[in-house]
């Protein structure tokens, strides 16, 4: 029967925990190991917990724990500060412009930004959760949630301008390529 639970547990959660490490580790390789890492502590320790409803944040506080141990025991320590929040959102032009963009370019956008700023930004906008959970799972403040949602909202517009910008110059290349081709 627990067996049955834990697979059922497995099941519900791996896909939204793999895209969740996937987005702090960058490799499939470590983001696979982060979430078999994730629920070998589960098998171990999960039993524990005393609200069922609670164990998707406890697989992404968890998971989230051990990345950062890794990133200590690598010696690239993750430094995790309180930032200022900031008031700008998106423009009505930039959702237009950012809802034409392909999910491989979002993906590759949202890895170029800061790791302290990505975590957040992949549990809210990959994840949907609310800003609460993003802190429980985080374990920081909620306006410090907030303020690293701001700031990562504007490294990953500037790194979607800088894709969509190198898409362009690489369909100008393609397209005179193709003229001299054609001459």
């Amino acid at each position: 029967m627990a067996s049955e639970r834990f697979t059922q547990l497995v099941d519900a959660h791996y896909a939204s925990l793999y895209r969740f490490a996937l987005s702090l580790a960058r490799n499939s390789a470590d983001a696979g190991d982060l979430v078999q890492q994730t629920f070998f502590i589960w098998a171990t320790k999960g039993h524990g917990l005393r609200e069922a409803a609670k164990a998707e944040s406890w697989l992404f506080t968890t998971l989230y724990r051990e990345f950062l141990r890794g990133r200590r025991r690598d010696s690239r320590a993750t430094s995790i500060e309180d930032l200022p929040q900031q008031a700008s959102e998106l423009a009505a032009e930039e959702v237009d412009r950012v809802a034409k963009l392909d999910a491989a370019t979002v993906m590759v956008a949202l890895q170029s930004v800061d790791e302290i700023f990505r975590a957040p930004l992949t549990l809210f906008y990959l994840e949907d959760l609310s800003y609460q959970e993003i802190a429980n799972a985080l374990e920081v403040p909620i306006g410090t949630v907030m303020s690293r949602l701001s700031r990562g909202k504007a490294q990953l517009r500037a790194a979607l301008a800088r894709e969509e910008t190198a898409g362009r110059a690489k369909v100008i290349e393609f397209n005179a390529a193709r003229q001299r081709f054609a001459q």
